[in-house]
């Protein structure tokens, strides 16, 4: 599983050494995923950010794209507050765990392939930890093909595709969305209303499950 002195990839290694240096104050270290050990819902996302999870330990916390996230896990019942501001804030997930294909800060937020790949082995155990019937909701084109990684599927088996479903070989199911970015966000590619329909499709795959 996880381990937070992992230093397998040596570009984001010293990377972090260096960001450590300048800004002595953050965790500068793999992230480690957060919330419930038993989730029906894993979000997977891309990296931590410079200034959220890189600084704060916790993923999409105390950056822009924890705004959007956190707001709709506080609204669909998974968190207890709208708000993730620091690893220290009291807040706490219910039936969710957030975690990131790649675990370490890369520069430029722009990981290699190599580096998703090195990576890739935490969150196929991260997988298979969920629930048989899991919900996998994939941030962006890097999550969802490194959700497919995980499975050893081939990347041509599920395209990407906003809100596109995809049954994943053990049963679980892989969702995704564009990712909840400044970018994404601020250019309306995602919006409020869009990520709510996708928690709305979360909840109509649980009651599926139930079913």
């Amino acid at each position: 599983m996880y381990q937070s002195g992992c230093r397998d990839c040596t570009r984001l290694a010293n990377f972090l050494d260096e960001v450590k240096q300048q800004y002595p104050e953050y965790h500068a270290r793999p992230v480690a995923p957060f919330g419930d050990e038993n989730p029906e819902l894993l979000i997977v996302g891309l990296a931590p950010g410079m200034h959220g999870a890189n600084a704060t330990g916790r993923p999409f916390t105390g950056d822009y794209a924890g705004l959007l996230l956190y707001q709709a896990l506080y609204d669909f019942g998974y968190s207890s507050s709208p708000q993730s501001d620091h690893a220290d804030d009291g807040l706490s997930l219910t039936g969710c765990r957030i975690t990131n294909a790649v675990k370490c800060l890369p520069p430029q937020n722009k990981p290699t392939g190599g580096e998703i790949n090195q990576c890739n082995h935490f969150l196929r155990e991260e997988i298979a930890s969920l629930p048989a019937r899991a919900i996998i909701l994939a941030l962006g084109t890097i999550a969802h093909q490194a959700v497919l990684k995980s499975y050893q599927l081939k990347l041509s088996s599920a395209k990407f595709g906003h809100q596109h479903c995809f049954a994943l070989p053990d049963g679980k199911v892989l969702l995704s969305s564009y990712h909840c970015s400044r970018y994404n966000v601020q250019t309306n590619r995602l919006t409020k209303v869009m990520f709510d329909d996708v928690f709305r499709q979360i909840e109509v795959l649980k009651q599926e499950f139930n079913e």
